[in-house]
């Protein structure tokens, strides 16, 4: 399946999804609109959302409190970006300014208070205790994931395991959750939902560890964020570890300084040592060995479109380049 085909399987889901996050996006207040309109409007993949509708339409659900789920995602996951942004000092996502370089750190973290509490208005709207669970899990393992990763900050010392433990709670958490809501939706039993819980989780570590290559190997036009940025901000991921692992005393070095100031002054160098330690490889290496449990985990649902297009996604999110 081309991703064209994935976008048109979708379509008229989506553009429901869209409708109702504009409806829900509505305020009083002027700012709220205005920055929550940006973010939401700047072209992100909508994966989540996607996991949702596509987990659903699997298990053979034909109604619509699905899309209202796909927005309370979504909300979830713009708030986490919008504080995201400003945690990391980031002054551009998705090939544009971020909500934080055009309207202030204060009116970036307040609006993104404003989509958490709208998603959760949301949820509350659909009388599911189920559905609150799951979400209210998963955006406090979000925020520990968050915490987590700012203690790593600047420290070249981390393990691998401590890595992959924070994508697992900040990214792979919501995409594992996006799924379970598919299967809860359309009223499969516990069977179900863990599978999806499982396929989600597995996805979603494998669409960061793409993230973290494309930090070293994309291009700002591609990935919508500039090249470097988390050596910049000393985040120690899977590229920079392999190299202390496997790289050279003056590479070890390089790397080890850049973690520890937080700067991307050897750039060029450290990126010549990723690339001859086969950082990248291991790292792409890493992500498709997690698409292949994500594959696996599904194996039990029903065969279709819908589940092709689930198993194709774990295609496209290992060999993109943005």
């Amino acid at each position: 399946m081309t991703p064209a085909a994935f976008t048109a399987l979708l379509r008229e889901d989506m553009l429901a999804v869209d409708a109702v996050i504009r409806a829900r996006l509505h305020s009083e207040v002027v700012l709220v609109r205005q920055v929550a309109e940006y973010i939401i409007t700047s072209g992100g993949k909508r994966l989540r959302p996607a996991l949702l509708l596509l987990g659903a339409k699997a298990l053979g659900y034909e109604g619509r409190t699905h899309h209202e789920l796909a927005a309370v995602v979504e909300f979830i996951h713009t708030a986490t970006l919008l504080h995201d942004d400003v945690v990391d000092e980031s002054a551009l996502r998705r090939g544009r300014d971020t909500a934080n370089a055009v309207f202030g750190n204060a009116a970036s973290v307040l609006v993104g208070d404003f989509l958490y509490s709208r998603a959760f208005q949301m949820m509350v709207s659909v009388q599911d205790m189920r559905v609150m669970e799951i979400l209210a899990e998963a955006t406090n393992v979000i925020a520990e994931g968050e915490v987590m990763q700012l203690m790593n900050c600047n420290d070249p010392d981390i393990g691998e395991d401590d890595y992959l433990r924070v994508i697992r709670y900040k990214t792979a958490k919501l995409f594992e959750a996006s799924a379970r809501l598919g299967a809860l939706v359309a009223g499969a039993g516990a069977q179900s939902e863990a599978a999806l819980g499982r396929y989600g989780m597995h996805l979603g570590t494998a669409f960061q560890l793409i993230d973290d290559a494309l930090d070293y190997s994309g291009d700002s036009e591609h990935t919508g964020k500039n090249v470097g940025d988390d050596l910049a901000e000393g985040k120690p991921t899977l590229p920079l570890l392999h190299v202390l692992r496997h790289g050279d005393a003056h590479q070890s070095r390089l790397v080890r300084q850049a973690i520890e100031q937080g700067s991307a002054a050897h750039f060029n160098e450290i990126l010549a040592a990723i690339q001859t330690t086969g950082a990248l490889d291991h790292t792409r290496a890493c992500a498709r060995q997690e698409a292949r449990l994500a594959r696996a985990a599904i194996a039990s649902l029903p065969d279709g479109v819908y589940k092709n297009a689930l198993l194709e996604l774990c295609v496209l999110a290992v060999e993109r380049d943005r």
